[in-house]
């Protein structure tokens, strides 16, 4: 007995509007990621590679927290800090 995979949902106004600002940043960040990776041979795969890795995601992480921010800031539901 195979398990079904649920359908995605659509995506609400509001989701769609983060999704579509944040394309951007996250093509770069994919495109730098694979670069980082692609230039390391097996045996350097991992360790500094790792930490490197783990930098770029939260770098991205923190790009995208940012990017919804200044949305809601323009519509003045966040208040400045």
């Amino acid at each position: 007995m195979t398990a079904s995979i649920p359908e995605p949902q659509a995506l609400t106004a509001e989701e769609q509007l983060i999704y579509e600002r944040l394309a951007g940043c996250f093509d770069e960040e994919r495109k730098r990621i694979a670069r980082l990776l692609a230039d390391k041979d097996d045996s350097n795969l991992f360790s500094q590679t790792e930490y490197d890795l783990r930098d770029r995601v939260h770098a991205l992480g923190a790009k995208a927290l940012e990017t919804v921010a200044d949305e809601r800031q323009k519509k003045g539901r966040v208040r400045e800090s």
